[in-house]
This record gives C-alpha cells, structure tokens and sequence, in this order.
C-alpha cells in the first residue's frame, strides 16, 4: 500500500517536523500482527485496525526495533488505512539489515497493537535455517493447536503456508461442521463466501485464532494460496465449487477473492503492471544456503482437472481407457504457464550458479506419482474383513479404480503428468538440487520423485493440515497411508492420520524433516510429537534419496 504520509500526519494532527502520536476515532487491534516477504533489506509488515466507527479513515504510526539492540536499525512511519482495504495496514519496511531480528508494533487512536518478532533473510555464508511449512486449516473442524505449536517452537526463521489458509464453505451440513468442536467453531459468514465482503469477513474470522495469530506474530511468513482461498478445486477458468448460473462470473469472484487475501496476508503489493495471481510467483534468496522458489499451480495457466465420470467414455459400455489416457497425457495440458516455466528455471539455475546447497520449491499439491491400488493386494486377509462400514464404498471405488489402472488423485500434479514431465526437466537442466513442499492433501509425505524415464530428479516433504482431515484408518489401526505408500514406489511415508505441521531445516550438508503432529484438534490442551523425520544430502550434483533418521 502507498502511503500518503503529509495526508497521515494531517489526519494524525502533526507537521511534517513532528514526532509521531496518536490521534484519529476509537479503535482496537483483534487481528494480531503478522510479518512476511523477508529480503534482506526488507520486510511487510501487517495488521488489521478496527475502528469504532466505520466508514472514517484511521491513521497510525508503526514502529520496528532490532533485538539486539545495537546501535542503528530503527524504523518508524506513518499511514493511513480505511474501508477501500477493510482497514488493514501494510508496510514495506526498507533499509534494513541482513541476518537481523526485529520487534514491531502499531499505534493508532493511543492503541498500541500486540507485538511481533520478524527477521530478515541472510546474506552470504549461512550456517542453517528452520522453516515450519503449513496448509490446510478448517476453522470449523478443530483447534489451531498446530498453529500455536508453530508459535512455541524454540526456534523458528520462516514459515512457509502452502495454502488453503481460508476455506470458502460455510452452513449448516457443510465441510468441518461435523467436528465435535463445529458449534463452537461455525464458519462466518454462516454461508459459503462468494463476495468481497464474504472473504473479507472469513479472513478477519481466522485472524481472531490466538494459535493463528501467535504463530503471525512469531516469525515472517512466506505464504501462496491453494484453491480455497477462491472455491475448492479451482482452475484457470473456474472452480469445482463454482456455478455461474448462482454465484455470478468466475473472473469477478476470484478478483474478490484475490483482493482479499492481499489485504489480509503479510505478502507484498504488486509491482505496478503486475497482476495479483502473477505477483504470488517470487523468489527468497536464503544466504548462500538456498534459494525458496513459489510458484503458482491455480489461477494463471491450470487446464480444468479431468473427472473419471465426465471424462472416461464408454464404448458399448465398457470403459474407454485408452481414450482417457490419451486426455490426461496431452502435452498440451497445463498446471504452470510456459512463461513460469520458464522463470522456475531460470531462478534454479541462478541459485546453482551461485553456490545455493538447496533449491526449495514453494508449491501447493503433491508432486509424486500416486496410482490406484487395490486395498485387497495390500492389507492381510483379517484386515480386509475388519474395513468399517463407512469405508466400505472407498474401498470398493478403490478396487475399481486400480483394475482400470486410472489415476484419481486428477487435482494433483498427477492429473497433469506432461506438464510435472516438463517442470523435472526443467529443474535437472539446472543442475539443481530441488526439495519440493507440498500441501493440499491432508497428510504427511515423504517422496522420491523420478521422471518418465526413471531418473531421480528431486525429494519432496507434503505436509499435513493444521486441522483438515486425512482419510484416516482404512481398517482398524491401519492408517490409510500405510497402504497407499505400500503400492507407490515414489511414495516413501504417508501418513493420513495426523495433523501437524513439517518442521524442515536445511545446512549445506544435510535437509531434514521432521514430521510434527499435535495430539488433538478437539481440545485447546495438546502435545506435540515427531511421526517421522527424513533426510537426503547433497550427492553429487544432486541429492540423496531419502534416509529415515
């Protein structure tokens, strides 16, 4: 956001000349702080401000104070916030240090806000970083215990949200109401969210979590946004969760939706002539250690998934499975632009050029191959027999998918194989060194991923939601994961039981991932454990295959 600064100290009752102070309506600070974008001369700094009175424009003044407290590095300014951007505040504080940590604050109306700890990224030699990667969080479905255990962490540099930060259902019946803890928890607005004021309103829900908003205040984040942040299975041209003919144009929604996030998370503006889904694609310079690359899998270039029911024909009424195959294999099928392939590859090779351990890739499903299998080729006879009920209809679906040998993880990077086939070249014409995170699934992950001609090309760590379910046990005390890892040799670990967060720490001699879970959503008491944790090291010009540690 632009700030106007003769325009805030009039507001603020100051001369140009004059110390900062409070002025302007009543006001409170519900949302908490948050940091993110670090460089290692900048970093955004957010925070929403409600006024007791809507409608009028609120000034305020921020603050940023190195916790070292040496000499030099303190920041301070002033702004103007209003209803064009639900009072939300954003700063690009410039001329920092390198490697620094800071404390911030805002003051408004003699206010001051809760204070965050945030720090900007290293510059040459670099010893180690700690990063917790998140997704999935559905508000009604349980307590944010991940995100507080993210906050309680002894140390922590950066967190990296994968998405689905937000969900767009709401109601009676609706996805998450189910949870012992929904009547505590509904969504609001009580509606699925289709309008600015709609997204507004369920960003400013989330932000009140005080797991949330610890975990905000604790580190910088680095954040992109899955497909809830828009509708559930979204696209290029439209959504899964989205019907014209109710719910209006799918460019108007997803604009909103847009508008919202930007206003709501702590990542930087635009530059100008940059669209809003563009500017998510950037770039972290991490020392010399490595170089954090996002990308954007939703909105800019993806081709509409296939649907087994809409897309698999029949001839006389068997299943046309050459036909399919021959859908889901066109190159012309997209997740990523040409032109942000051809970005990806340039960062990865800047990053290799310069000496960079890690290439990271910020990205939002899971990359792996992942086949169907046959539940009863991989769970003992007494296993098989003790599926609940209420499995019964996957398992059968389960049964039938693999007999066709058809895919049907088709949102993922599965669904879209010439495509992950293009992104493995580009990363082994790099030279680089990739460790891929992933979100979206509901469940850990640890994967070796090949390319179609059998080669080894990167590791990638998915992690689980912070409070979105898995698919849980398929048979008593058989996590569904465990089978699904048994059928697929790029799966290595699954685990679709828990919630948690990945808790990734990179040296240049080793990645490591440590599988955090929480031992409940259901109530605000939690501990915290280690599922798994898994490391590759530098091997060559590439990497490792995976080593549980």
């Amino acid at each position: 956001m632009k700030i106007d600064r003769r325009k805030a100290l009039a507001l603020l009752g100051l001369s140009a000349a004059a110390p900062a102070a409070a002025g302007g309506p009543g006001v409170s600070f519900r949302h908490g702080v948050a940091s993110g974008d670090p460089t290692q001369t900048k970093v955004v700094l957010w925070t929403r401000i409600t006024p007791d009175r809507a409608g009028d424009e609120v000034p305020y003044t921020w603050e940023l104070l190195p916790i070292d407290r040496r000499a030099g590095g303190v920041k301070r300014g002033v702004g103007v916030t209003g209803p064009d951007r639900d009072y939300t505040v954003k700063v690009d504080a410039t001329g920092l240090d390198a490697g620094r940590a800071y404390t911030f604050r805002f003051e408004s109306g003699g206010v001051i806000s809760s204070e965050g700890r945030t720090r900007t990224l290293p510059a040459g030699a670099t010893k180690d970083v700690v990063m917790a990667v998140a997704s999935c969080a559905l508000y009604p479905n349980g307590y944010f215990n991940a995100y507080q255990a993210i906050a309680d962490l002894p140390r922590v540099d950066l967190v990296v949200h994968l998405g689905d930060y937000i969900y767009e259902y709401g109601g009676p019946g609706s996805y998450g109401m189910d949870s012992a803890v929904a009547k505590e928890r509904p969504h609001d607005p009580p509606h699925e969210i289709v309008s600015l004021a709609d997204y507004r309103r369920r960003h400013a829900q989330y932000r009140t979590d005080p797991g949330l908003q610890a975990a905000s205040a604790r580190a910088p984040w680095v954040v992109s946004w899955d497909d809830h942040e828009t509708a559930n299975d979204s696209f290029a041209g439209g959504a899964q969760n989205h019907d014209p003919k109710d719910e209006g144009e799918w460019n108007v929604r997803k604009a909103v939706a847009l508008k919202a996030y930007y206003e709501w998370m702590p990542i930087r503006e635009p530059a100008p002539g940059v669209g809003l889904a563009e500017a998510s694609m950037r770039s972290f310079r991490i020392g010399d250690l490595a170089q954090l690359i996002m990308i954007e899998t939703r909105l800019t270039a993806r081709d509409q998934q296939l649907n087994l029911q809409r897309d698999l024909p029949k001839v006389d009424g068997r299943p046309d499975v050459a036909a399919f195959n021959a859908k889901l294999n066109d190159p012309d099928r997209r997740m990523m632009s040409p032109r942000q392939a051809a970005w990806v590859a340039a960062e990865a090779a800047r990053s290799v050029k310069a000496g960079h351990a890690w290439q990271v890739l910020g990205n939002q499903v899971i990359m792996a191959r992942v086949r169907p299998f046959s539940p009863k080729a991989v769970l003992t006879p007494e296993q098989y027999a003790a599926i609940p009920e209420r499995n019964r209809a996957r398992v059968q679906a389960a049964e039938e998918n693999a007999a066709l040998g058809l895919p049907t993880t088709l949102d993922m990077w599965e669904g879209y194989p010439a495509d992950r086939e293009r992104l493995c070249g580009v990363l082994k014409g790099a030279g680089a060194r990739p460790i891929v995170l992933a979100g979206d699934a509901h469940s850990f992950w640890a994967n070796e991923l090949h390319d179609a001609k059998g080669a080894y090309v990167a590791c990638e760590f998915g992690t689980t939601g912070i409070t979105s379910p898995g698919a849980g046990e398929i048979a008593p005390g058989v996590d569904y994961g465990v089978a699904l890892a048994k059928a697929n040799p790029e799966v290595v670990f699954n685990d679709q039981v828990h919630q948690g967060f990945v808790l990734l720490t990179l040296t240049r001699e080793a990645a490591r991932a440590d599988m955090v879970a929480v031992s409940t959503i259901i109530s605000k008491d939690f501990e915290t454990r280690t599922v798994k944790s898994f490391r590759t090291i530098p091997e060559g010009k590439g990497l490792s295959k995976l080593k549980e540690t």
